[in-house]
This record gives C-alpha cells, structure tokens and sequence, in this order.
C-alpha cells in the first residue's frame, strides 16, 4: 500500500510545497529539506479531508501517544512530522485499500495466516474504530478521548490493542475487532513516520534523521559493512531534497 502514489494526494501535496518560493528559500541558505518542511502544510492549520472534526482530534491524540515526541536522542514524534495529514491523504484516496478481497466469506476470529478477515475496507475500520472507541470513553470517563489525560490515553490505546475491556461486538459491531483498528491505526502511524515525505508524513526527514537513515541516496553501500559506525550522510528524498 506504501508504494501507491494516487494522483489527487500527489497533487494536493506538490500544490502545498510550491506554495511557498521554495528556491527563494534554498538560495537564502537553506537546504532543500529545511526548505520543503516550511512549505510542508502545519498541522495546526491543516484541514482533514477525510476525517471529521471529532475524528480529527481522535487521530491527532491516538497517534501523538503511539509514536510520542522525545525518548531517546529526543527524537520527533507523529504530531512533528505530519503523521495525521499522511493518514488522513491515504484515506481521501480513492484508490487506497481497494485491491482488498471483499467478497467474504469473513470470519474475524479466524488465525492471521488466514490473511484479511474484515468486511471492511481501511476507510470503514477508521470510522467504525474511532466511533466506538469514542463510545465507550464517553461511556466510562464522561469525556471524548482526546480529553483524556496521557496515562488515560495509554491504558485505552492499550486495552484496544489487546481486546480487554473495549469489546466492539458487546459495543454493536460483530465484523471488527478492536484489535484490528489499532492495528490498521498503528501501522499507518508508522508508515506515515517513515515514509517518504511526498507521501504527507516524515515532514523534513525529521525521522530518517533521527534514526539515521539514508533515504533514496543511491550510494551508500560503503557504509553497510561498518557495523556500530553512525552514518555521517544525511538523507535524500525521493524528490530529491537533502537533509
């Protein structure tokens, strides 16, 4: 699904980035990829296309607690490389997630080496997860998730994961498990982390920076075999913006 490029997410993401005169920018002294993180959307300003508002505040809580800013070598977390805009493009696709078998029969308790098992396309798991979890914080802590505090957040996203306590067919829904959103909302949370910036997520490289990956640079096998040896090279991008 990584390697998709549909065209309105390209086009919505190469409008934002030539909003901005970004050779102004890089003849001022900038590199191309502090450059293409200025004219990269701000979270604070962006409106989803995908998501409602109270989804929106969902996505924007759940992924900040999933990969949060800071740890080790204070590295950035979801909210400072745009993971919720790269979810929220992926979902707007047409395309994405269409090349799923949807014509069952489905069974949810069925092992993993059984493949999909989800009535749903992703599109569907985001707002049938995000409404129920939604439900039952409402139910238990009179409050929408994003109010929670962080170690709320943590023990729903956990019980969540683990089907231990939020139990979506007790809630109405037999074709979902709970742990089958966060799966979904845990592996596009990564994917927006790691991915290439022309996708929506990884705004500056931030995090191929933190954990020193070199990008589409197209040399670096000398540095392979160089075990325990931090990599000296920034990132490139796709695009070509170096880091």
């Amino acid at each position: 699904m990584l390697l998709q490029k549909p065209t309105n997410r390209r086009k919505f993401l190469l409008g934002s980035l030539l909003a901005l005169p970004l050779t102004d920018l890089v003849l001022k002294g900038l590199t191309a990829a502090q450059a293409a993180e200025l004219a990269a959307p701000e979270l604070s300003e962006y409106q989803p296309v995908f998501f409602s508002a109270a989804e929106w505040q969902f996505i924007l809580a759940a992924t900040d607690r999933l990969i949060p800013a800071g740890g080790k070598g204070k590295a950035p977390g979801a909210l400072e490389t745009n993971v919720p805009i790269f979810i929220d493009q992926q979902l707007h696709s047409e395309e994405f997630g269409k090349e799923i078998y949807m014509q069952g029969p489905f069974d949810i308790n069925a092992p993993a080496t059984m493949g999909y098992q989800i009535p749903f396309y992703p599109q569907q798991i985001y707002h049938t997860g995000i409404k129920l979890v939604e439900q039952w914080t409402q139910s238990t802590y009179q409050k929408s998730f994003h109010e929670l505090s962080t170690e709320e957040k943590d023990a729903v996203l956990a019980k969540v994961n683990k089907n231990d306590g939020i139990d979506f067919p007790a809630l109405g829904e037999p074709n979902l498990k709970a742990s089958q959103f966060f799966s979904q909302l845990l592996s596009d949370t990564k994917h927006g982390y790691l991915a290439d910036p022309m996708y929506g997520g990884n705004k500056g490289m931030k995090a191929w920076i933190a954990i020193g990956f070199p990008g589409a640079r197209a040399s670096f096998t000398e540095w392979v075999k160089q075990h325990n040896v931090p990599y000296p090279l920034g990132p490139v991008s796709i695009q070509g913006e170096r880091a």
